[in-house]
């Protein structure tokens, strides 16, 4: 299973986020929506891999101790070839790739992460499993993605094993 650190963010960047994810789900689209989880809200994450060492977490509370990080929502993309991943892309500026890199360095090992420094592409995903219709559809319930500043206001690490999260920050 996957563990993971994220970023949260700010509590009306997160509200019109979820409007879209609930967008796509009224016009019966795949969206983060339909999962009932009560860690389920908009996140970027910065680090997944098999196994995060717990040892490791004093340092990640300290590196996320300088949040909250002016962030900027982007366009919407996808990842995939026949079911596709819809996101909201995070605009990738210095601070946020050297949050990013910090983050992995506090790691300091070799645990095989799924992506770290040079292969990242920062996102909120908002529907898993689309086939290409319903990915043209998404677009058009989606609208233009106007660019919007927000705030990483908090991180956290998720625990896919056990099935929780906590507080780094």
């Amino acid at each position: 299973m996957t563990q993971s650190v994220e970023l949260l963010l700010d509590e009306a960047s997160e509200a019109s986020l979820c409007a879209e994810w609930d967008a796509l789900a009224a016009a019966g689209l795949p969206s983060q929506a339909r999962h009932q989880g009560g860690s389920n809200r908009p996140h970027v994450t910065l680090v997944a891999g098999e196994r995060i060492d717990p040892a490791a977490e004093p340092a990640l509370r300290q590196v996320v101790s300088a949040l909250p990080l002016p962030v900027r929502l982007g366009a919407y993309a996808c990842f995939g070839r026949d079911r596709f991943v819809l996101v909201r892309l995070v605009v990738a500026d210095r601070a946020l790739l050297d949050l990013q890199t910090a983050v992995t360095d506090a790691l300091d090992d070799d645990s095989g992460y799924f992506f770290g420094p040079g292969r990242w592409t920062p996102h909120v995903t908002l529907a898993h499993r689309l086939g290409p219709e319903q990915l043209a559809q998404a677009l058009t319930v989606l609208g233009r993605a106007w660019e919007r500043d927000a705030s990483a206001v908090g991180a956290r690490r998720w625990d896919g094993d056990a099935r929780r999260e906590w507080s780094l920050r």
